[in-house]
C-alpha cells in the first residue's frame, strides 16, 4: 500500500470533508479531540490535501516537532518545511546556530518567492518570539540572478562584502563565495547547496547547485535568489515583525498547546530584558521588544487565522469539538503470541491490519511470525516509516508500526543539514601553510607555495603552486586536488624533496613495490594458510535466530547488517573465520558479536569473549546478559571481581558444558580455563593486549573462529596489511539520530564545572569527569558536590576493592549516580546512554587515541553530547599537545576516529605507530602514496 492510499481513505471520509468545508469561513476555531499515535499527522495531512490554504503545526517542542515534520514528509511525498529556532539553546542568545539560521532564511525565502500558492510549515514555540525581517526588507537585501540577464560580478562581491559573507578560494558553507574570473559560487542562505553562476562576457549564462565536497555540478537553475545571514549586522537594526506576517489570511493554524506558545514568548523577552540590561553599559541601544515578541501579540497574531487546536484539551472558548474514536498502538513486550490475538480481535471487528514498515523485509518478517502462529490474519504492508501506530474505529483502520512491535528505536526522517566537514579535502587546502611537505602522485615530495590566479584557454582559474627541489615550480589545477596529499613521515626525520623531471621518484615507488610485495606475499601465504585448515561449519540462521536480530531496539545502519552478514557466512564456511570488525566508538560492534556468538550457541558451541579491561567484562557481561534474556543460553563472566571459590565454580560449569558464553580479561585464556567444546573465539581490542597473551591467543585460534572487534581506528591497526592476511569489515555509518560530540578545550575552572553538571543534570543526564591521579580523585569529587549541591557523585579506579568497583559502576550504570569521578578506567566500551557529557581534566597528558574513546563515551544517544578538555593555560602547552587538542577540536563528527588517526600519525610520526621497516617505505614516500602501493600489490597478488 502506498501512503496516497492510505490518504485517499481520510480524504474520502465525511468527517474530513466537513473539516474542510468548516476552514473556508474566515476564523474557523476547531478542537480535535482523541487523535493518538500519527493519526494526528494522518489527519492533518488528509487535510493538507483537501485544502488550498497554508498550514502551520505549532508542535510542543523541538523533538516532538522533527518527528511530526518526518510523518508529514512520508505522508504527503512533498516537501515540508521545517522553522527551528536561531539558537542552540533556549534563552542561550550568544551561541547561534548557523545551521538552523540557514533553515530559517530558507523558509522565508519560500514563503516570500509565492512560488506556491500554499506552504506546510512544522515548528514549535521557541521558533516564534524571535522576530523576522519583514517581506519588504528581505526583498530590499536579496539579490536575484537570471539565466541570460546582464550581471555586475564587482556589484556582487559589494553586496556580499557589506552582508559579511566571507571571500575564499573555495565555497563549502554557507556565507562564502569565491570569484574565479567567469565563475562566481556563492553559499546563499536560502539553499541548502551552494550555487555557480557561469559567466558569458558580462551575461550569465549558467547556473548550477553543485556538491561542495567534490566540486561537481548537480543541476541547472534558471533563476536563484541570493539570501544573507538574518542575523548579520546590516539587517539586525532592520525593521522586523513576527512570523505570522508572512502568510495569507487563510492559513490554518494547528496548536498543541496554546498556553505554552505565550508561556515560551514571556519568558524569552523576560531573559533577553535581563541580557539587555547588562549590555546598556557597553552602549546596546537595541530594545528586546525590537527582537522579540510579545505574549500579547503573538496570541493576538495566531487568533486572527483560522485555529485547528489538536492537543487533549482546548484553550479558546469558541471552539467546535470534534471527539475521535482513535488509541494508541498498545506494546507487546515482543510477545507475538499475545500480538496475534490482538490483531484477529480487531480483524473480527471488520478493521483492516496496515503494517508501516520502511524495509519491506520487516514486514516479511512479520508476515512469517504470523503465518506460523495464525494464518487466519491478514494485514497489509503500508510502505512508510511512521512514528507511532494507531487504532482509528471511525474509519475501521488498525495502522501498527513494526518498530514499536519489534521494541525498536524510531529513526527519524527530518533532512540533516549538509555536512561541511564533506568538503574535508578543500578545507584542508585552505589550511595547508606554505612551506608544508605535500606529495603528488606522479610528481613526488614537495613544499606547498600557495595558489595562484592562471590562464588557462582565456580563462583565469585557481592553481596550486609546488616547489620541488632547485627551487623548481609545479602548478596543478584544483581539478586535480585528488592527487595531491599532505605528507606524513616520521617526526624529527629530514624530508627528501623530489626532483622534477628526474626518474628518482619512479624507481623509489618501483623498490619499495618490490619490498612491499615480499612482505605482502607472507601475509597471503598466512591467509592462503589459514583457508586450508579444517574447521567447524556453523548452520544456516535458526528461527531463533532471526528473532534475536530483530529484536534488536535500533534499526541496523547498512554497514552493521552487512558485517553481520560477512561474519555468518565466514561462519558457515568449512574453515575457520579470523575477521576483523572495524568501527568507531559507539558504531555498534558490541550487536555484531552478540549476533555471532548466539549464532554458535544454537549449534551447541560455547564462545569465549576476550576483553583487555575488568570493567569492560563487567559492561559486556551485562549487555550479552541483557539481549540473550529471553532465549536459552547462559552467559557468565571471570574477572578480579569474582572470589577465588566463584571462579571455581564457573569454570567447572564451563567444563562440563553448562555455560555457553563466558568473558573475561587475560585470565580467560589461564591453563586452568577449560571449554568443552569450544567453537568461536572473540577478541574486543586485541592491540592493548601484551605479547605473552597474543602468543597464546595464537595456539587457541588455529581451529576455531575468530572474531576481532577494534574501535582504533583503521590505520592504527594497519588495515592495508591486514587486508592480505585477515578478512575485514568496516562500520562507517552512524547509527540514526546520532549527533556529533560538542568538543571544547578550556582551561579548568569552577564556573565551567558548575555550569557543565548543571546544564546535563538540568535534562537529566549524568556526567563523566576523568582525572588520572587516584590521589586527587575525591578532592575533585567534593569540588563537585560543593559546587553542584544537589548532584549524587560517585568515584571509582583501577585500585578500589573488586566488589566496591563494581558496585560504584554498576550504580552509575543504573542512575544512582549523576557524576562519576574516575580515571580513565572509562575509556574502553562503556556504553551509557544516559551520560552525554564528558570533562577530561589535564587532557594535554592523554594521547590522541586515548582522548578519541573517552569521548566516545558520550553521545551514545539522540541527545546532543559535549565533551570539555581541561588543560592549563594555553601557553604552558607544548607543541604536540597543543595540536593534539585541536585535532580534537577539529573533528568531531560522527566516524572522525580515522581523520584524528591520520593526525596522530603526523603528529607521532610513523615510527611508533608501524616499526621499522615499514616506518622506512613510509618516510621515503610519505603515508598516503605507501599505503596506495600496499592496496595495489595486494590486490594484484590476490589476482594470481
Amino acid at each position: 500500500m502506498k501512503t496516497s492510499e492510505l490518504l485517499s481513505l481520510y480524504t474520502s471520509d465525511a468527517l474530513l470533508q466537513t473539516l474542510s468545508e468548516r476552514l473556508k469561513s474566515p476564523n474557523a476555531s476547531i478542537h480535535l479531540k482523541g487523535l493518538y499515535g500519527s493519526a494526528d499527522a494522518v489527519y492533518a495531512a488528509a487535510l493538507c490535501e483537501l485544502t488550498s490554504c497554508s498550514h502551520i503545526f505549532i508542535m510542543h517542542d523541538r523533538e516532538e516537532a522533527a518527528l511530526f515534520h518526518g510523518d508529514l514528509q512520508t505522508l504527503l511525498e512533498k516537501d515540508v518545511l521545517f522553522y527551528p529556532m536561531s539558537y542552540k539553546k533556549p534563552y542561550h542568545f550568544e551561541e547561534i546556530d548557523n545551521a538552523n539560521i540557514l533553515t530559517r532564511s530558507e523558509v522565508l525565502n519560500k514563503l516570500n518567492s509565492a512560488e506556491e500558492n500554499k506552504y506546510i510549515v512544522v515548528t514549535f514555540p521557541d521558533a516564534l518570539p524571535e522576530k523576522v525581517v519583514d517581506k519588504k526588507t528581505l526583498v530590499a537585501n536579496t539579490f536575484v540572478a537570471k539565466v541570460g540577464e546582464k550581471f555586475d560580478v564587482e556589484f556582487l562581491g559589494e553586496f556580499l562584502s557589506t552582508y559579511d559573507f566571507e571571500k575564499t578560494d573555495f565555497v563549502y558553507e554557507a556565507g562564502q563565495y569565491s570569484i574565479r574570473g567567469g565563475i562566481v559560487d556563492v553559499f546563499s542562505y536560502s539553499n541548502e547547496l551552494p550555487y555557480r553562476i557561469e559567466l558569458f562576457g558580462d551575461e550569465i549564462e549558467t547556473i548550477r547547485t553543485f556538491d561542495p565536497n567534490n566540486q561537481l555540478s548537480i543541476e541547472f537553475r534558471k533563476q536563484i535568489s541570493i539570501i544573507p545571514d538574518m542575523q548579520a549586522r546590516k539587517l539586525i537594526t532592520e525593521s522586523r515583525e513576527n512570523f505570522f506576517k508572512y502568510f495569507k489570511s487563510d492559513t490554518t493554524i494547528w496548536i498543541r498547546d496554546f498556553s505554552k506558545v505565550g508561556e515560551v514568548a514571556e519568558k524569552y523577552l523576560e531573559k533577553a530584558t535581563s541580557e539587555f540590561e547588562k549590555q546598556v553599559s557597553q552602549g546596546s541601544n537595541l530594545k528586546p521588544e525590537q527582537l522579540f515578541e510579545t505574549k500579547e501579540n503573538l496570541t493576538k497574531a495566531i487568533l486572527n487565522f483560522n485555529k485547528i487546536e489538536f492537543g487533549q484539551n482546548t484553550f479558546l472558548a469558541d471552539s467546535e469539538t470534534f471527539t475521535l474514536k482513535i488509541k494508541s498502538q498498545p506494546s507487546f513486550a515482543k510477545d507475538f503470541k499475545r500480538m496475534a490475538e490482538d490483531l484477529e480481535s480487531w480483524q473480527t471487528r471488520n478493521l483492516s491490519l496496515i503494517i508501516s514498515a520502511e524495509q519491506f523485509a520487516q514486514y516479511e518478517k512479520l508476515e512469517s511470525v504470523f503465518e506460523e502462529i495464525n494464518p487466519r490474519i491478514k494485514i497489509q504492508h503500508l510502505h512508510a516509516s511512521l512514528r507511532e501506530g494507531f487504532i482509528d474505529e471511525n474509519l475501521k483502520i488498525l495502522c501498527y508500526t513494526d518498530h514499536q512491535l519489534f521494541d525498536r528505536f524510531y529513526r527519524n526522517r527530518t533532512k540533516e543539514r549538509y555536512s561541511k566537514t564533506k568538503a574535508i579535502t578543500l578545507k584542508e587546502l585552505r589550511m595547508l601553510q606554505p612551506g608544508d611537505y605535500v606529495v603528488h602522485q606522479d610528481y613526488g615530495i614537495g613544499r606547498f607555495a600557495g595558489m595562484e590566479k592562471k590562464e588557462v584557454n582565456g580563462q583565469l582559474q585557481e592553481a596550486i603552486r609546488i616547489l620541488y627541489r632547485d627551487d623548481d615550480l609545479l602548478y596543478i589545477s584544483v581539478h586535480a586536488l585528488h592527487k595531491i596529499s599532505k605528507y606524513s613521515g616520521k617526526e624529527g626525520s629530514p624530508v627528501q624533496m623530489s626532483k622534477l623531471g628526474s626518474p628518482e621518484w619512479d624507481e623509489k615507488k618501483k623498490k619499495v613495490k618490490k619490498k612491499v610485495k615480499d612482505i605482502a606475499k607472507e601475509l597471503i601465504g598466512l591467509y592462503a594458510k589459514r583457508k586450508t585448515a579444517v574447521g567447524f561449519p556453523f548452520s544456516k540462521d535458526s528461527y531463533l535466530q532471526r528473532e534475536l536480530e530483530t529484536s534488536f531496539i535500533y534499526e541496523d545502519t547498512p554497514d552493521q547488517a552487512k558485517a553481520t552478514a560477512d561474519v555468518k557466512a565466514d561462519m558457515e564456511k568449512p574453515h575457520p573465520m579470523d575477521r576483523l570488525v572495524c568501527g568507531d566508538v559507539g558504531f555498534g560492534k558490541t550487536e555484531v558479536a552478540i549476533r555471532a556468538a548466539f549464532k554458535a550457541v544454537a549449534d551447541s558451541k560455547q564462545v569465549a569473549i576476550l576483553v583487555p579491561t575488568t570493567i569492560l567484562a563487567l559492561q559486556h557481561y551485562k549487555t550479552f546478559k541483557e539481549r540473550l534474556a529471553d532465549f536459552p543460553c547462559k552467559v557468565d563472566y571471570i574477572n578480579r571481581f569474582k572470589t577465588t571459590a566463584q571462579v571455581k565454580k564457573t569454570l567447572e560449569e564451563l567444563s562440563s558444558g553448562k555455560i555457553d558464553i563466558l568473558i573475561g580479561t587475560h585470565k580467560l585464556i589461564g591453563k586452568d580455563v577449560k571449554f568443552k567444546d569450544l567453537g568461536l573465539l572473540i577478541i574486543d581490542e586485541e592491540q592493548k593486549f601484551g605479547v605473552t597473551v597474543k602468543e597464546k591467543l595464537k595456539e587457541l585460534k588455529v581451529n576455531v573462529d575468530t572474531l576481532t572487534l577494534t574501535a582504533t581506528p583503521i590505520p592504527r591497526t594497519l588495515h592495508f596489511s591486514l587486508m592480505g592476511a585477515r578478512d575485514l569489515s568496516i562500520i562507517a555509518t552512524p547509527p540514526p539520530n546520532r549527533q556529533p560530540v560538542t568538543t571544547e578545550v578550556h582551561p579548568i575552572s569552577d564556573i565551567l564545572l558548575r555550569n557543565a553538571v548543571s546544564e546535563e543534570l538540568k535534562r537529566d543526564g549524568q556526567v563523566f569527569f576523568v582525572h588520572n591521579r587516584v590521589a586527587d580523585l575525591y578532592g575533585f569529587a567534593d569540588k563537585i558536590k560543593r559546587l553542584v549541591p544537589d548532584a549524587k557523585v560517585g568515584v571509582a579506579h583501577g585500585q578500589m576493592d573488586g566488589n566496591k568497583l563494581e558496585e560504584i559502576m554498576l550504580g552509575f550504570i543504573e542512575g544512582e549516580f549523576d557524576v562519576l569521578v574516575s580515571t580513565n578506567i572509562v575509556e574502553s566500551g562503556l556504553d551509557i546512554p544516559n551520560a552525554n557529557t564528558i570533562m577530561i581534566n589535564q587532557a594535554h597528558m592523554f594521547g590522541l587515541s586515548d582522548l578519541h574513546q573517552m569521548r566516545g563515551r558520550v553521545g551514545r544517544s539522540n541527545k546532543k553530547a559535549f565533551c570539555y578538555l581541561l588543560t592549563v593555560a594555553p601557553t604552558l602547552l607544548t607543541s604536540d599537545a597543543r595540536k593534539r587538542l585541536s585535532t580534537l577540536e577539529e573533528f568531531t563528527d560522527l566516524g572522525d576516529g580515522f581523520k584524528v588517526a591520520m593526525r596522530d600519525l603526523d603528529i607521532r610520526g610513523a615510527g611508533d605507530l608501524l616499526g621499522g621497516e615499514q616506518s622506512g617505505f613510509i618516510n621515503d614516500l610519505g603515508f598516503e602514496t605507501y599505503h596506495k602501493i600496499l592496496d595495489e600489490t595486494i590486490s594484484e597478488l590476490k589476482e594470481t
